[in-house]
């Protein structure tokens, strides 16, 4: 039996409640983390039975048999320890907001196409199982092209001033903040199902008080416009500071029906009725898994606290053990990529200069 690819997590707060726990489903050996803070670094790896904690991580890209590396840290931070990871011949796996800004993107996917190594984009949601459906629904036409969309969630983690966050996710200029969280997952889930984005009218606000004692700059709430090179049109909305209920709508309307989302459950409605699309083997998912509870201290860890994301992140960690090992992967879902990341960042970029200068603008 050949010995598992070894990994190297860095971040220790979303690096550990999910890609290390994902890394460690789909095969790998988590060899070291790596943050910012020795003491914590080290005391988080004590807990979860990782050899090493480090602040370094040339020392970790040093270890021997480390194959792969989960970057888990602040959007601000990714171009340094993405190059550096590239450098050291290591394949890449690299959260969400990809970067600070499309041309930061495109710097990382550049050489790791130069350097010949495997990289991906943490959008794990393209194999959660209701996207995945929805996905796949709307690629067979079961309501025709689809031309109107909407995207709604409402919830409140933010709305408290006081809400626990990690610093960066207040600072617009380190990457922070919903618009980057959130609508990142959103456009490409749009993308995987209606194609490139064409253009954007958008407003990027915070809409919750804030302390000045804890400054922030960065958004808690966004509403776009947008329309896709197939001629989808919609509303993406959301605010993570809205108090009351969650609030949830993702919906497709195309000539022959209509198509929604409500969890794992995906319903379309045409001239037959209404039914429920069943499940398929290959998108079933185990249930939820939640991390340590000695993991879970902030508003942010929170979020995470159901594991709902385990699942999907440890499909997207079986895609990039295979594409490591030069083995056939699935297409549907397909695995996204460094180059996806550019073209959601581009997105990103563009809502924010609309928001900023009150106008469409358009996207290459």
């Amino acid at each position: 039996m050949s010995e598992p690819l070894g990994a190297v997590v860095v971040g220790t707060g979303f690096g550990v409640l999910t890609h290390l726990r994902a890394l460690r489903k789909a095969g790998f050996e988590v060899k070291a983390l790596v943050g910012r803070d020795a003491e914590k670094a080290q005391k988080r790896a004590e807990l979860m039975g990782v050899p090493q904690g480090l602040n370094s991580l040339e020392a970790a890209l040093a270890i021997p048999g480390v194959d792969a590396v989960a970057v888990s840290t602040p959007p601000h931070t990714h171009k340094e320890i993405v190059l550096k990871a590239i450098a050291a011949g290591k394949h890449v796996v690299c959260e969400k907001p990809f970067a600070r800004n499309a041309a930061e993107g495109r710097e990382m996917l550049e050489a790791a196409e130069a350097a010949g190594v495997i990289h991906q984009l943490g959008c794990e949601f393209r194999w959660a199982t209701g996207q995945a459906i929805a996905a796949r629904a709307l690629a067979q036409g079961v309501i025709g092209e689809p031309r109107l969309a909407t995207f709604l969630f409402h919830m409140p983690a933010l709305a408290d001033p006081e809400a626990g966050v990690p610093d960066w996710w207040r600072k617009e200029e380190e990457g922070g903040g919903w618009l980057g969280a959130y609508c990142s997952h959103i456009i490409d889930q749009i993308r995987v199902s209606a194609g490139e984005f064409t253009g954007v009218s958008a407003s990027v606000q915070s809409i919750a008080e804030r302390s000045d004692a804890l400054p922030w700059t960065a958004d808690d709430t966004y509403t776009v416009h947008f329309r896709t090179e197939s001629g989808l049109e919609g509303m993406l909305q959301s605010s993570a500071a809205a108090r009351g209920p969650f609030a949830a709508c993702t919906r497709f309307v195309g000539p022959k029906g209509s198509l929604w989302i409500e969890g794992d459950s995906v319903s379309v409605a045409d001239a037959a009725g209404e039914r429920r699309l069943e499940v398929p083997d290959d998108l079933r998912l185990p249930a939820p898994d939640g991390p340590p509870g000695e993991l879970l201290t902030t508003a942010y860890d929170m979020l995470h606290s159901m594991g709902t994301d385990l699942g999907p992140y440890t499909k997207l960690y079986e895609a990039f053990s295979n594409r490591i090992q030069g083995k056939s992967v699935p297409s549907d879902p397909k695995p996204p990529t460094f180059a996806d990341g550019v073209a959601v960042q581009a997105v990103l970029d563009a809502i924010r200069r609309s928001s900023k200068e009150k106008t469409w603008i358009a996207i290459d």
